[in-house]
Order: C-alpha cells, then structure tokens, then sequence
C-alpha cells in the first residue's frame, strides 16, 4: 500500500495505555479497533516502524515492514478475545516436546544429551516439570502432573507474551525451550541454536541444504522478533 502519512508518533491515551497516531489518526487493526498497549516502549518502537515504512509519503510499504504491529495486532484481535485457545495449542507442545526425543545415532544422542537435558532440568526446577526422555521418534506419554504445570507456565502469560510464544514455539518445535526464551533463561539465538541441534549435526556429514538454510533463517528472524516484542512489552 501506498503511506499516506507524514508523521508516525506514540501517545499515552486519557483513557490508559498508549496507542499510535498516523498524522493525528489512530493506528486500527482491520476491524477498526484503534491498536493499543499497556507498554510505551512497545508504542514508540511500533510508532518507529510506522516512519520509517515506505520512506516518504506516497512511497511503497507492505506489512512486512511493520512486524512488531502485526504481533501486537495479533495480540488484541485474536489472543485477547480467547486466550484460553491460545494456552491449549502452545500446552499441546508440551506432550511431543523437541527435547524428549533422542537419536539413536551415539555421537547425536550424546550431544543431544549434553545441550538439551540441562533445559528439560530446567522445567523440573522451574515449574515442577519433570519429563520423560526417549529414543527414536516414537511417541512417549508425558506425566499427566507434568504437562499440567507446563499449561499454568503458560497460562501465566498475559496476551501479549502469548503472541510472543505463538510465534516462537512452533517454530522451535519446543514448548520448554519457548518458555525458557520467555523466561530469560536463553536467548533467541541460543534457543534457535538448540532446536536445529540434529539438522547441524547432520550438515557436518553431508552437508548444507539450501532450503533448510532458508527456512532456519526465517524461523531465527520470528525467533529474533518474539524475543524483541517480549522485552518491549515487559519494559
């Protein structure tokens, strides 16, 4: 679309939170609900993405340009309405988490073991999650108490995070290690590293593919976004 503005700037409003104004009109998600937050930091960045998009009046912008608003828009039109739907899908990680599934090949196995089972550690530690470790990709039944105190992790989570995680998760194929990005325990990079632990291994015997390279890259980018738009919310 065209920009049709001069000035993008972040406002507190009178009735609380802070919204975006595009020369003096409020930013709106498609169903004409003005975009709002409870962070001002989240409003001048996305107040920032709005400047800068499209260069000038009557350049050229997509929405690719604007992605902490297409997080926080996802935020308040979908996951606020019905977190509940949010929560179940994020928990359903939990039951086929990443980390649980070990190769059968030695050396893999092995270095699957040193990187990953310290996190799963983690989630006994930290939540009360204690789970089951196997090898080969049949599938394991998680303990019933376990893969509850995943879901209340992530039912703590206001709408906002849970976007956030909405992005992450799938893309890490990891609800612990999701949590452990929320939580400040890894960083996105980190998090990223851990999940494509067997696709680099792999790549050191036969080497790179280039649409698996194009894919990590995109999953590192949300990776990179999730983690930006967690700390803007919470600042």
């Amino acid at each position: 679309m065209k920009r049709f503005w001069d000035h993008a700037v972040a406002v507190a409003r009178p009735e609380g939170g802070h919204a975006v104004l595009l020369d003096g009109r409020p930013l709106r998600l498609p169903g004409g609900a003005p975009l709002v937050t409870a962070s001002s930091s989240l409003a001048e960045a996305i107040a920032a993405e709005w400047q800068s998009a499209g260069g000038e009046k009557g350049g050229e912008m997509s929405m690719e340009a604007v992605p902490l608003t297409r997080l926080l828009g996802t935020a308040q039109d979908r996951v606020a309405p019905d977190p509940a739907a949010m929560v179940e899908g994020l928990a359903k990680y939990g039951e086929t988490d990443l980390l649980c599934y070990r190769a059968e090949d030695p050396g893999l196995a092995a270095l699957q073991d040193r990187e990953w089972q310290v996190l799963l550690d983690w989630a006994d530690a930290a939540y009360g999650a204690r789970l089951t470790v196997t090898a080969g990709l049949m599938p394991v039944a998680q303990p019933a108490a376990s893969l509850a105190a995943l879901r209340a992790a992530v039912e703590a989570h206001r709408a906002e995070e849970l976007a956030a995680l909405g992005l992450a998760v799938p893309g890490l194929g990891s609800l612990v290690l999701g949590l452990a990005l929320s939580a400040g325990r890894l960083d996105a990079a980190e998090a990223h590293r851990l999940a494509v632990l067997d696709e680099t291994f792999q790549e050191m015997r036969w080497g790179e593919d280039a649409e698996a390279l194009a894919r990590r890259a995109r999953v590192a980018a949300d990776l990179a976004l999730a983690e930006r738009f967690l700390s803007l919310v919470r600042a």
